[in-house]
């Protein structure tokens, strides 16, 4: 994922958002989308999040005048912010329904199989759903951290910028994420070396 994210930062770095608003927002959305989906853990939430960072984005360059020395940096800091404010107000999880234990069940037998191995497919979609809900329980700080690291390709010192920490703190927050994260999957472990 990280040599997606150079591409596509390295697209979107072409394009200045003073420019041409509409084509900054297209060369960068779906890699802003893709952090509010892995911080934030759902679509909806996450496009809605989405447009929320690009109509800040527009107030800030259009309406304020502020001219961002790095676009893509400056981006990825205002979702980061946007992701973590939507995280500490549990207003917005009162919205958040999922399908009944019946209806997923169904939903996930129609899915239609893209892999010829149905066991190796359905170990993922285990691995995935265990991926998202273990980091679920991991604070804000430690989500953003693990995210932009894992999934953003960002260095220990992008992201104590981004965070407005010291890399030290950054440091500490990963080893605890990576902690949790290990602790809730650790059986996710013992399950792969039984199977390999």
């Amino acid at each position: 994922m990280g040599l997606m994210a150079d591409q596509i930062v390295a697209s979107a770095a072409a394009v200045e958002p003073t420019g041409d608003f509409s084509a900054w927002m297209r060369a960068e959305q779906r890699r802003i989308f893709l952090l509010c989906q892995r911080m934030l853990g759902e679509a909806d939430e996450a496009d809605s999040a989405t447009q929320d960072i690009f109509l800040k984005a527009y107030r800030s360059v259009y309406v304020e005048g502020q001219q961002p020395d790095d676009p893509a940096r400056w981006l990825t800091r205002v979702a980061v912010n946007t992701c973590l404010d939507r995280l500490r107000s549990r207003r917005w999880q009162f919205w958040r329904k999922r399908p009944a234990a019946a209806d997923e069940a169904l939903i996930l037998a129609m899915t239609p199989s893209g892999s010829p191995n149905a066991e190796r497919e359905a170990f993922s979609r285990e691995i995935a759903e265990r991926l998202a809900k273990a980091l679920d329980k991991l604070s804000a700080r430690q989500k953003a951290v693990f995210c932009l690291r894992h999934y953003e390709d960002k260095s220990l010192d992008e992201i104590a910028e981004l965070l407005d920490l010291d890399t030290g703190t950054v440091k500490a927050h990963m080893a605890r994420a990576v902690a949790k994260l290990r602790e809730e999957l650790k059986d996710l472990y013992q399950t792969r070396s039984v199977r390999s």
